[in-house]
């Protein structure tokens, strides 16, 4: 079995671990960045970025003008309760830009990837990892194989490998079925409305004619690409993962066949199938940090519960972690120094997110009634000083500090109930 050593193993070259391996090798560190397949490769999430994905870009000095390839969006364009839709633009703010952007997954994720090259990591694609090398003594993990019989070793392991996250369950770091799991499927169509620079959002999906026909659970989506297709889809959220039973495939379609024909979401139109993908909420594997290894990203459940939402706190993960495993290099990995800086890691988490996320949870439970969200639909879209602050809360877009009443109000909330 070949041998490669580096000071920290990032799995996973998506949004968590690109951003990880951004940071770290930033910080002077030998990095293995390991992507199991082979750039460009797609995935079912992200072409739509809000302005809280958009801050982690500029962090990260990513060129994210429209002259490199970036679509700038203005805010949400949301359907519910008339047929004429709620323009709700992103909010002003001093945390965060005042702008979202689009771009397809297989060419955003890529980009990541080599920016961490050009920053010093090292990329190993068609690497493939299927198991955790563990120190017998300690407990610790100590590297990872791959399928194809290579070992990478290092004292310090990210895991930012999806929802499976074969490292973690190696490491017996197992889900918790009782936190609130969510599911997205999409699909492309060729559209005249390819062109757009909202992020629409449908929070009514009727199986038949609107107001008069069946509300199905969910909310859907449309983002123009700019390149003549839009990605459409629809995401469902239940409080539990037990209770995932629904046929998205069967809800995307019924939805999509009473939107109006101009638009083009009909079979003739679509480009490639439909795809889903499991979306782990609310710190659904814990502890983000155990014996050498850092969770980021889906592998540690940190998507939030609100809206479905994972890369913003995938890349904010990824530098949170970077940060923490610097600080134990500093020290002297396996010191009680070290120990204590990698620590600190998940309470920072939990410090950042972990009301919003317990908040979060609250709000699952309540709109797994359709009845519920039909009032809410009703009466709350027409008010535009509440649909802000809900806008607020949904996209975790508000000041920690010099806010406004909302950003007040919802800061607030997030530090008095208990951490997911």
């Amino acid at each position: 079995m070949s041998e490669e050593m580096a000071d920290v193993i990032v799995v996973g070259a998506g949004p968590a671990g690109a951003t990880a391996a951004c940071w770290l090798a930033e910080q002077g560190l030998g990095v293995a960045l390991l992507e199991k397949s082979s750039f460009p490769r797609d995935k079912v999430c992200g072409d739509g970025l809000t302005p809280r994905a958009t801050k982690q870009l500029v962090r990260l000095g990513i060129d994210v003008s429209e002259d490199a390839g970036w679509l700038h969006n203005k805010g949400l364009r949301v359907y519910g309760s008339r047929p004429e839709p709620f323009h709700i633009p992103w909010p002003e703010l001093g945390e965060f830009p005042s702008f979202g952007l689009v771009r397809k997954r297989a060419d955003f994720d890529e980009l990541l990837a080599n920016h961490a090259v050009a920053k010093g990591a090292t990329l190993y694609q068609q690497a493939n990892v299927n198991g955790a090398a563990i120190d017998d003594r300690s407990g610790r993990i100590t590297g990872v194989t791959t399928k194809d019989g290579r070992r990478f070793s290092a004292p310090l392991v990210v895991a930012a490998d999806g929802n499976s996250s074969p490292v973690a369950k190696a490491m017996g770091l197992l889900k918790d079925g009782k936190k609130p799991m969510g599911v997205a499927c999409r699909t492309y169509f060729t559209s005249p409305r390819h062109d757009d620079d909202w992020m629409e959002s449908w929070l009514q999906l009727w199986d038949g004619k609107p107001g008069e026909s069946n509300l199905l659970p969910g909310y859907g989506w449309i983002f123009g690409m700019g390149d003549g297709t839009c990605n459409v889809g629809l995401g469902t959220v239940a409080s539990t993962a037990t209770s995932q039973k629904l046929n998205y495939r069967d809800l995307l379609h019924r939805w999509l066949a009473n939107t109006p024909a101009e638009w083009g979401f009909n079979p003739d139109n679509q480009v490639g199938g439909v795809a889903s993908a499991a979306l782990p909420m609310a710190f659904n594997r814990k502890p983000a940090y155990s014996k050498g290894l850092l969770l980021v990203g889906d592998s540690g459940g940190m998507v939030s519960p609100f809206n479905g939402e994972g890369i913003p706190y995938a890349m904010e993960a990824g530098e949170a972690a970077a940060d923490a495993v610097a600080r134990a290099h500093a020290e002297g990995v396996g010191t009680p120094a070290a120990e204590k800086a990698l620590a600190g890691y998940p309470i920072r988490l939990a410090h950042e997110w972990g009301g919003y996320f317990r908040l979060g949870q609250r709000f699952v439970k309540l709109i797994e009634h359709p009845e519920v969200m039909r009032v809410c639909v009703r009466y709350g879209l027409p008010r535009p000083t509440l649909m802000r602050f809900t806008i607020k809360l949904l996209a975790h877009l508000y000041d920690t500090r010099e806010g406004d009443w909302m950003d007040r109000v919802i800061h607030s909330l997030s530090r008095v109930v208990p951490s997911a």
